[in-house]
């Protein structure tokens, strides 16, 4: 596999950042065939422990939708043969199946899934290599480290520095903004939403919280999705007014198919469901 070395050049670095984007722009092309969830009624656990890599999951959890946007991303990486005159031969493989998806019912779960996978019954989970890898931000880690693809993390040492203060940031989000859901959202969960507004103006070399898209965008945009449809249908809120480079990182993001396969396929049915659980 072609390296680049981590002290880039100027070129190398243009280099990256080009490639990354042609890594987006390819990866609208794959789409695949969702498995069926499987509940208590599900007759047969899939094999376990059997060499195949799964990722169990839910359609519904957003804590899975960040291991299952990460995989999905990872899908696509190059292999560069020869420069020949002006043509560069470049060569797409996947890990849709080598990274298999079991979905997962969170309101009826099978049994076997804790019997004989997880002990915490608990989405997402990684089967791999023989052993279970749970928690989502340790997670999207672990597929970015352990498996072929375009990096989703810079080498840029002032790029992994903010990253990590937005990662330990990330459950004061989701637990502020869900918060707010019972009382003042616009009060409660707007410095929120400022933050990240504040965190997009760091860096200039792109619209994503790192400049170029990263697992930090991927550790946040579930959880924003979600609260984006139900404050504005519910509360009347709009998490982008005022808020410029949000609302742009929203629009980048819903370009990126690896996320977009991923999104609620039923808004009606989050809206409801919140109302039961926050109102």
């Amino acid at each position: 596999m072609y390296e680049i070395a981590s002290r880039d050049s100027t070129e190398q670095k243009a280099y990256k950042k080009s490639t990354r984007k042609k890594v987006n722009a390819m990866a609208t092309v794959v789409h695949e065939n969702l498995p069926p969830v499987l509940d208590s009624k599900s007759e047969q656990p899939p094999s376990v422990f059997d060499g195949t890599t799964r990722l169990y999951m839910a359609y519904t959890c957003p804590f899975a939708q960040r291991v299952w946007i990460t995989r999905n991303y990872k899908i696509f990486y190059f292999l560069f043969s020869l420069m020949f005159c002006y043509y560069l031969f470049i060569y797409l493989f996947g890990l849709q199946d080598e990274i298999k998806l079991v979905a997962i019912s969170l309101e009826d779960k099978p049994v076997w899934y804790k019997e004989k996978v997880h002990p915490a019954n608990k989405v997402p989970a990684l089967e791999h290599n023989g052993k279970i890898v749970g928690e989502s931000l340790d997670l999207i880690k672990y597929v970015d480290s352990n498996f072929e693809g375009p990096s989703l993390l810079p080498d840029d040492p002032e790029k992994r520095k903010f990253a990590e203060e937005l990662f330990s940031y990330s459950d004061t989000f989701n637990i502020t903004v869900y918060g707010s859901f019972k009382g003042d959202p616009a009060k409660e969960a707007g410095p929120c939403f400022d933050y990240l507004e504040k965190a997009l103006h760091k860096f200039d070399d792109g619209p994503f919280l790192l400049g170029q898209l990263s697992l930090v965008d991927i550790a946040y945009i579930p959880f924003v999705e979600r609260a984006q449809i139900f404050l504005s249908e519910v509360i009347k809120y709009d998490i982008t007014a005022g808020r410029p480079k949000l609302a742009a990182w929203i629009e980048e993001l819903n370009q990126v198919d690896a996320y977009k396969q991923t999104k609620l396929k039923d808004p009606k049915g989050l809206v409801e469901l919140y109302k039961i659980r926050y109102m």
